[in-house]
């Protein structure tokens, strides 16, 4: 399989082992080109589509890319909000600490419970979404926090109603945490994933670090009541866009098709164009013909299967959907499996190498990010800076109104640039890096090329905690402007490993995608929840140091 990875020990396919480029510069010769296969020719190098789209022109692979960039910008946007809703009480703790007479911890423990109820969310949304489509679920979400946000903002000085309002503001949040990295799996392919995958992620992640920035003026100016408003406003002019605009993703497509599950050769029977068997027995490898032969198309430049594909059956062609039809939320089952089956599916699913990994790459990284978003007020608004709510929300951008306090300077570091330059350099990454490793393995592609990001969330992510462990520990010497410069980067760290884990999960077990992004949920989630429910304690009793730098004594 070459660059490292392992090659299985017999002739099986690999899952999201594929073939996707072939070099044009080489003689046409060496160039192996199955006329069965549809191949994106719009470059100087074809690139073999991986998964193979169907002739259906229901399947969202054939929809033209404009279309399937409009439907993934419609959910990024309101993945923003959505995911803007941890992180909304984050520079409002001793606002309404004072306002609920309660203390840090129970403040702490609005954003637990709210992570909490995207965890236990997860579980039945995963099931639904494998079961009937990703479609209803967008819808749910959406209505879920637009009532969960005018609720929140209505709550008055109940701390349970308010807690509520937070819990349902976690179910209605876990449908885009849980299924639009999987949308991507829907709409593209391999070779197109990279960049679109960076920008969920941003979404989902990126936006939550400029919530507080917001948030901390919309209190001081109007009331912490409408920072919940705002959200609910907000996230209902979307709802619209969502409900005609954002179809059903999910497509129940013929398993020869999934080429990264089964490989080439199941196109039709036992082929040499399987990979791993290519890859083994290159002296069987036959040539099939030339990249510039003239060959027939259909949807979106790919050439029809019916018209190039050596199958005995010919399949008729199923009709469009109306656009009337295609607002239904349901459109029938995406899989035969028992509902309440795919509700415990989650849990073995832990113990996946492939799974578990992405749990610690991503959920460890995003916990302690949540952890020093809930401790930040903390820091700043005590001795010896004193901010009010305002200046703790700007530290998420390091940008402050009041350049005349003693501990403000006009330097520019911030958490949330922090979050930009990270799904910046991880979509150059992930494509470069991708790219250049196929080139050097002969055209074949292996999920694995995904996981050297992590090595980037490795410099970044320790560079942060490290950096803001010591650093805020001893605020006097460094100021405000140090903490809040390693918190950038351990932003940065997390949000590359986001995407390193994302991608892998999606372009290796995209059968399972759904799936292995609820378990990242969950873990994720409740992990979070445990720190935030001693968090100010545990600051308190072992300091800034110890808590993010482990020392042998």
């Amino acid at each position: 399989m070459g660059l490292g990875v392992l090659s299985p020990k017999h002739d099986e396919h690999v899952p999201g082992t594929s073939f996707v480029l072939d070099d044009a510069s080489r003689p046409d010769h060496s160039i192996n080109i199955d006329t069965r296969l549809k191949y994106d020719r719009s470059g100087k190098v074809p690139v073999i589509l991986v998964p193979q789209p169907s002739d259906d022109p229901n399947d969202p692979l054939n929809w033209p890319l404009w279309r399937r960039d409009f439907i993934l910008a419609i959910l990024s946007i309101v993945s923003v909000i959505a995911s803007a809703l941890s992180p909304l009480l984050a520079a409002n703790t001793l606002t309404l600490s004072l306002y609920f007479e309660r203390d840090f911890t129970q403040m702490a423990l609005l954003t637990g419970y709210h992570l909490l109820g995207v965890g236990v969310a997860g579980f039945f949304f995963v099931a639904s979404a494998r079961v009937w489509g990703k479609r209803h679920l967008f819808l749910l979400g959406t209505v879920l926090i637009i009532i969960s946000s005018a609720w929140g903002g209505a709550s008055g000085h109940s701390y349970k109603s308010l807690l509520w309002a937070r819990v349902v503001q976690g179910v209605g949040l876990a449908p885009f945490e849980a299924l639009v990295n999987a949308a991507v799996g829907d709409l593209y392919f391999v070779h197109e994933r990279g960049k679109r995958m960076a920008l969920t992620n941003m979404a989902l992640f990126g936006g939550a670090f400029f919530t507080p920035i917001l948030v901390g003026k919309i209190t001081h100016t109007l009331g912490w009541q409408w920072s919940f408003y705002f959200i609910a406003i907000f996230t209902g002019m979307l709802l619209p866009f969502v409900f005609f605009f954002v179809p059903e993703t999910a497509f129940r497509r013929a398993e020869y098709l999934n080429t990264d599950f089964t490989g080439e050769g199941h196109l039709e029977g036992k082929s040499h164009l399987d990979p791993a068997w290519e890859m083994s027995h290159p002296e069987n490898t036959a040539k099939q013909g030339s990249p510039n032969q003239s060959m027939p198309t259909s949807f979106d430049n790919h050439q029809s299967d019916t018209e190039l594909r050596n199958l005995n059956i010919q399949r008729p062609v199923p009709a469009k959907v109306s656009y009337a039809q295609s607002l239904l939320p349901f459109n029938g089952r995406k899989t035969d499996d028992n509902f309440f089956k795919l509700v415990l599916r989650p849990f073995p699913l832990f113990f996946h190498p492939a799974i578990f990994w992405a749990c610690l790459i991503q959920g460890t990284m995003i916990g302690w990010t949540v952890f020093i978003g809930v401790v930040l007020a903390a820091i700043y608004l005590g001795p010896p800076l004193f901010f009010n709510e305002v200046l703790t929300g700007y530290m998420y951008t390091g940008v402050s109104p009041y350049f005349d306090h003693p501990l403000v300077s006009t330097d520019h570091s911030k958490a949330f640039v922090g979050a930009v330059l990270g799904f910046l350099l991880a979509g150059f990454l992930a494509d470069w890096s991708t790219n250049l490793m196929i080139r050097r393995n002969k055209g074949v592609y292996e999920p694995e090329f995904r996981i050297v990001l992590v090595f980037a969330q490795l410099v970044t992510g320790c560079i942060g905690l490290y950096g803001f462990g010591i650093t805020s520990n001893n605020l006097p010497q460094y100021g405000w402007f140090l903490p809040d410069f390693f918190f950038a980067w351990e932003v940065m760290g997390m949000v590359i490993g986001a995407v390193a884990s994302a991608l892998y999960i999606v372009d290796a077990h995209r059968e399972i995608a759904v799936e292995a992004f609820t378990c990242l949920l969950i873990f994720k989630n409740i992990f979070s929840f445990g720190l935030t429910w001693s968090a100010y304690e545990w600051l308190v009793q072992a300091g800034y140091t110890d808590v993010y730098i482990w020392e042998e004594e």
